[in-house]
C-alpha cells in the first residue's frame, strides 16, 4: 500500500510540475490523475479481453446504470468507438439488449441476457458478486468476462469499521444518551470497560482490497496486526502473520479484536459459527463488514449474550434487511448500521475512476481491470 501511495503521490507531483514548466495557468491533468488511480486500485489478476479490437476500432455500446457528464466527456475522448447509453430503466434496457455489447449488472437480469446476443462484459457496481452469482446465463457464459469494483470502497469501510469499534470500546453510546439528557455524568457506563486499542492484536480475515486498508488503520492505533488471504501475495510490513483459510481456527485465540473482509462464498458462507465462536478469545470483539452470511446469527447471539464477544459491529446482517422484531437491535453490545459503510464522496471518486478506466479498455481492446472468476465468486 505504501509503494502504490508513492506511486501515484509521484505521478501527480510530475504531472504538476510538468504543468509548472509548460505553463503558470495550465490545469493539473485530471484525466492522468484519474488513470493512475485507477490502475492503483485495479487488479491485473484473472485480465482478460472483452472484445477483440482491430487496427479501425469497432462501435460498442455500454448500458450504463447512472453515470456523471464529466465522466461521459472523459470517456468520448478516451474512447471515442464507446457509446454511453445511460437513464435506462429494466424493462427498456431489455428492450434494446441486442444493442448492448457492455453492460451495468444492475441492468442484467435473465430476461435482459436471453436478448443480449452481442454481451461481452459485465461491470459490478460493488466489491461483492454474490447477488450475481443465481444469474446462471451470466455465470455459464463464458464469452462475457465480469469485473468487480474490488478496490473501490475499502477507504470508507475502513473508518467506518475503526468508527463502530471506537464507539464500543470508548462506550461513546452511553455518552451519545447522557448528551441528549444534557446530563454531565464522569462515571462511566455503557456495556463494558473502556479499552484502549493499542497494543491489542486484530485478525483482519480477508487481506484484500478492504482488509488491508482495516489493518493499515488498525496498525495506526497501535495494534499488532495478523490476519489470513487466499493468495501468495506479500503483504504490509506491519502484518506480523498471515495465514491461510485453513489457519483460521488456529489464529482466532490471539485476536482482541476480529474483522471479517472476505466475500461470500461457498467457503465463507457460515465461516463464523460456533466452533469459530467458541475458538475466540473471552470478551473479543468481532466487525462484519463483509456479508451478513458469513456469520451464523444464532451463534454469534450465544457469544454475546455469554459475554465470549464483549461486542460486534455489524454493517450486515443475516437476515437483511434486520426486521425490526429482530433481537439483535436489542441486544446493547452489537452496533448497526444499515449497509451503508463504503457511503462517502472518495468511494464515488474511485467507483468513477475505475468505470471510466474500463471504458477506455475496453474500447481498445485491452486486459479489463477487476476481472471476476465467476466459478470461484469473486
Amino acid at each position: 500500500m505504501k509503494l502504490l501511495r508513492r506511486k501515484f503521490s509521484s505521478a501527480l507531483f510530475c504531472s504538476l510540475g510538468a504543468c509548472l514548466v509548460t505553463s503558470a495557468s495550465a490545469a493539473p491533468d485530471k484525466t492522468a490523475d484519474s488513470k493512475a488511480l485507477a490502475e492503483d486500485l485495479g487488479s491485473l489478476r484473472n485480465a482478460q479481453v472483452a472484445i477483440e479490437m482491430p487496427d479501425t476500432k469497432k462501435q460498442l455500446t455500454y448500458f450504463a446504470g447512472s453515470i456523471s457528464k464529466e465522466d461521459q466527456a472523459k470517456i468520448a475522448r478516451l474512447a471515442p468507438n464507446v457509446r454511453i447509453v445511460t437513464g435506462l430503466t429494466p424493462k427498456q434496457a431489455i428492450a434494446r439488449a441486442t444493442e448492448a455489447h457492455g453492460a451495468s449488472a444492475r441492468l442484467v437480469t435473465p430476461e435482459f441476457l436471453a436478448k443480449a446476443s452481442n454481451l461481452r462484459w459485465v461491470q459490478a457496481p460493488t466489491a461483492g458478486v454474490d447477488r450475481y452469482l443465481g444469474i446462471k446465463p451470466l455465470i455459464e457464459n463464458d464469452k462475457i468476462v465480469m469485473t468487480n469494483a474490488r478496490g473501490v470502497h475499502g477507504p470508507a469501510i475502513a473508518d467506518h469499521a475503526m468508527a463502530m469499534l471506537l464507539t464500543l470500546t470508548r462506550n461513546l453510546n452511553h455518552y451519545a444518551e447522557n448528551q441528549k439528557k444534557g446530563e454531565w455524568d464522569r462515571r462511566g457506563g455503557g456495556t463494558s470497560q473502556q479499552i484502549a486499542l493499542k497494543g491489542k492484536t486484530m485478525l483482519v480475515v480477508g487481506l484484500g482490497g478492504i482488509g488491508s486498508e482495516i489493518a493499515q488503520r488498525a496498525h495506526g492505533f497501535g495494534m499488532n496486526v495478523i490476519g489470513t488471504r487466499r493468495s501468495d501475495k506479500p503483504s504490509a510490513d506491519y502484518i506480523s502473520k498471515v495465514g491461510k483459510a485453513k489457519d483460521l481456527i488456529t489464529m482466532l485465540p490471539e485476536a482482541d479484536v476480529v474483522a471479517l473482509a472476505v466475500p461470500l462464498t461457498d467457503e465463507t458462507k457460515d465461516l463464523m459459527n460456533s466452533e469459530a465462536f467458541a475458538a475466540m478469545k473471552q470478551g473479543s470483539y468481532l466487525i462484519n463488514i463483509a456479508r451478513g452470511k458469513v456469520v451464523n446469527t444464532e451463534a454469534m447471539m450465544k457469544a454475546l449474550r455469554s459475554g465470549k464477544l464483549a461486542g460486534a459491529c455489524l454493517d450486515v446482517t443475516d437476515p437483511e434487511p434486520l426486521p425490526a422484531d429482530h433481537p439483535l437491535w436489542k441486544q446493547a453490545n452489537v452496533i448497526i448500521t444499515p449497509h451503508i459503510a463504503s457511503r462517502a464522496e472518495v468511494t464515488t471518486e474511485r467507483r468513477s475512476a475505475l468505470l471510466v478506466e474500463n471504458l477506455r479498455r475496453f474500447g481498445a481492446g485491452e486486459p479489463l481491470l477487476n476481472c471476476v472468476d465467476k466459478k470461484a465468486g469473486y
